[in-house]
């Protein structure tokens, strides 16, 4: 059975179907030997032989992982810069390739989803989803009903209105308060932008859910693969299944 070479790519934990148009434009990948460009193509997993950038692929099984991301780690593979260490000692013993779904800066800790499963990584990153992401923040300062109130209004950033699905003070003292918030979009340092534009910078901040997916009692370093019913969960949040 033929299937487009774009599917193959990402069923290879290559890269989303998006991104595996890109490298069969710009002519990174290969069938039996030949360059192919045309993005329409098809082949057959069972005889044809394809290569990106000289190196043959083959479908994996597919992976998927929460991590719970320590702080002071670069959400990245390989080796870090400036003497940083990246999450890729923790994932090193997974014989599959997964990859980090979006990032969490090198300050922040909690959940992150590894998987080498291009089409759901895209789904969940694209905000036509609206894949809902909470936070736990302890930022500085007394947060008072009053402000809590103009805060689940939303403010004006530099890049356009930012309003929370949800923000709940958990707990707060003369100091600093403790906040859960939601964002259903992936803005480089949403939380910490917003947050900032009411006086109250960040002190602390960790994920402890992506759309149905919760950190639960992962330790910091940790990981562990999806239940069957969280991958299902998942799939039908991302409408990949009924």
């Amino acid at each position: 059975m033929k299937i487009r070479l774009n599917k193959y790519l990402s069923m290879c934990g290559i890269s989303s179907r998006r991104n595996a148009d890109e490298l069969i434009k710009k002519g990174a990948v290969s069938i039996n030997g030949m360059t192919e460009r045309n993005l329409g193509c098809t082949i057959d997993p069972e005889n044809d032989v394809v290569q990106v950038r000289g190196i043959v692929i083959k479908p994996e099984r597919n992976r998927y992982i929460i991590f719970n991301k320590p702080k002071l780690y670069i959400t990245a593979l390989g080796k870090g810069q400036d003497d940083k260490r990246t999450i890729q000692e923790f994932i090193a013993k997974i014989p599959e390739r997964v990859y980090p779904v979006g990032r969490l800066d090198y300050d922040v800790e909690g959940l992150l989803v590894l998987t080498n499963d291009g089409e759901l990584a895209n789904r969940i990153l694209h905000p036509s989803f609206e894949l809902t992401k909470v936070y736990s923040a302890v930022v500085k300062g007394n947060i008072n009903k009053e402000k809590c109130l103009r805060m689940q209004k939303g403010v004006e950033l530099e890049d356009g209105y930012a309003k929370p699905d949800s923000l709940k003070i958990l707990k707060t003292d003369k100091t600093s308060s403790i906040v859960e918030i939601s964002f259903h979009e992936g803005r480089n340092h949403l939380v910490k932008r917003f947050f900032a534009e009411f006086k109250h910078p960040v002190r602390q901040l960790r994920r402890i859910s992506v759309g149905p997916l919760r950190i639960g009692n992962v330790e910091r370093g940790e990981w562990r693969d999806l239940t069957n019913r969280e991958l299902k969960s998942l799939r039908k949040a991302l409408g990949l299944e009924s």
